[in-house]
């Protein structure tokens, strides 16, 4: 384990070594450290504090774990002028992201049988698993392709698919800027034309549960949340297309020699000001958007089956927020008194941005923007604010974190019930794969309320609610 100077509740420092640029700043509480092999992902957070340009800290946030380059749970910030931007501090993924709508009802609504058709009929309308697309589209043409690089997410808004006031409730209204469908490959395209309104496998979900706990109610009340209510969760990203966004990149970096210098290859990094480095971002912009799409199409599905089963109808329910958790982007920031515009990246965390921030809404404005933070399919998921903390650049985490590996998680589950047990424990679960849900069983991670707690502790952002599953959709 590294030599960690503890600074404050939960976070820590990580003195510079040679070769390192900027400290490392850990946010954990020392359960949190003890409690798995945090030895590995500190090395890489040593390892981003040697690219070019890198501003403050090297951060890792309580949920990390290792990762390709990057740790999961890590942000660093690279000045435009001499920084670099880096595939492997986005991740596969690209805009990975979390959406909260809330139900104007309570789980009572659900009793009768109410519950297993509306958990079916999810499972219908939304395609879940490897390689599956949307059996319902045609998919995307290249005019597609070109309008979701120039609209975001009102790209499906226009095409019937969501309410005008979601773009308020989606992190840079559902569009980040300079995206190019011309600076995406063929092949990537091909790979993601049936895909938007899709899960996806691994951690990805669709869940349906209960708003169990309130911390802050006059926060809850101005957002339209109270204990009780159902709430709706969507975890999915870009899918293939933005996975092959990062891998063409990530073999045209390699191949260019941008690695060299570096402690990990799978750091590579272009200029942010290079050729290189801005067809990058318009790519990762692109998949970036295509994920609002995404995860917008599902939340679609979701309210049409929500109405089908229950006669509630789609307006009624309410998008609160719809986060990125992988992503690159360009913020405003105070360094040493000043301000200054710099390329933040976050992989596996969340923006935190607090009250006052003129990016958000007014609503948001006054308390702060929501921040979602999923748990396991068993124990719960929490909705933070953020409090903009400087030190993280205004980011928290982004869910639990893993604690073991699919390979471990499976091989613990194997020959056990995985759906009797979920079952046991409140929670019905429909997955196109069994394996998927034994790689995800709630033991393969971390104690969520435990890092919520750290972050609370360190000030990125404060608990809200707490959200207890009881339908869950996996790949």
């Amino acid at each position: 384990m590294y030599n960690l100077k503890k600074i404050g509740p939960a976070t820590y420092l990580m003195e510079k070594e040679a070769g390192m640029l900027v400290p490392g700043l850990i946010i954990a509480t020392e359960e949190l450290m003890e409690g798995g092999d945090f030895s590995k992902p500190l090395e890489q957070v040593r390892n981003v504090a040697y690219l070019p340009g890198i501003v403050g800290h090297s951060i890792a946030m309580p949920d990390i774990h290792w990762g390709y380059g990057f740790p999961i749970g890590g942000v660093a910030a690279m000045d435009p002028a001499t920084g670099v931007i880096s595939p492997g501090g986005v991740g596969y993924d690209i805009n990975c992201g979390v959406r909260l709508a809330i139900v104007p009802e309570s789980m009572k609504c659900l009793e009768g049988g109410k519950a297993d058709r509306l958990l079916k009929k999810i499972f219908d309308l939304v395609p879940s698993g490897v390689g599956h697309g949307h059996k319902r589209t045609r998919g995307l043409s290249e005019r597609d392709f070109k309008e979701i690089a120039e609209k975001g997410v009102r790209f499906s808004i226009e095409n019937g698919c969501g309410l005008p006031e979601d773009l308020d409730h989606i992190e840079s209204n559902g569009t980040i800027e300079e995206a190019s469908s011309e600076a995406v490959s063929a092949v990537a395209k091909e790979r993601g034309k049936a895909q938007l309104g899709t899960i996806g496998s691994g951690n990805h979900f669709v869940e349906i549960g209960e708003i169990e706990q309130v911390y802050q109610p006059d926060i809850g009340n101005a957002w339209g949340v109270q204990k009780g209510q159902i709430y709706i969760l969507i975890h999915s990203g870009s899918r293939g297309f933005g996975h092959q966004v990062c891998q063409d990149t990530l073999d045209q970096f390699i191949a260019k020699g941008y690695s060299k210098g570096l402690p990990d290859s799978q750091l590579v990094a272009a200029p942010i000001q290079s050729p290189d480095g801005k067809t990058y971002f318009e790519a990762m912009a692109m998949a970036a958007n295509f994920a609002f799409n995404n995860r917008q199409m599902i939340l679609h599905e979701v309210r049409q089956a929500f109405h089908e089963v229950l006669g509630i109808p789609p307006q009624k329910i309410k998008l609160i927020y719809d986060v990125c958790h992988n992503i690159a982007k360009f913020e405003i920031h105070e360094v040493e008194g000043k301000k200054r515009r710099l390329c933040i990246h976050r992989k596996g965390a969340t923006r935190a941005f607090g009250p006052g921030a003129e990016e958000l809404n007014p609503l948001f404005r006054k308390t702060g923007q929501p921040v979602l933070v999923p748990g396991d399919m068993g124990r719960a998921s929490h909705l933070m604010v953020g409090m903009a903390n400087p030190l993280t650049w205004c980011s928290s985490c982004h869910g639990a974190g893993r604690a073991r590996s699919r390979v471990q998680s499976s091989k613990s589950w194997r020959g056990r019930d995985i759906f009797d047990y979920m079952h046991s424990q409140g929670v019905e679960v429909m997955a196109s794969s069994g394996r998927t849900v034994a790689e995800e069983m709630p033991d393969a991670y971390k104690d969520v309320d435990k890092v919520v707690d750290a972050v609370e502790m360190a000030k990125l952002a404060g608990k809200i609610a707490r959200l207890k599953p009881r339908l869950v959709i996996k790949g």
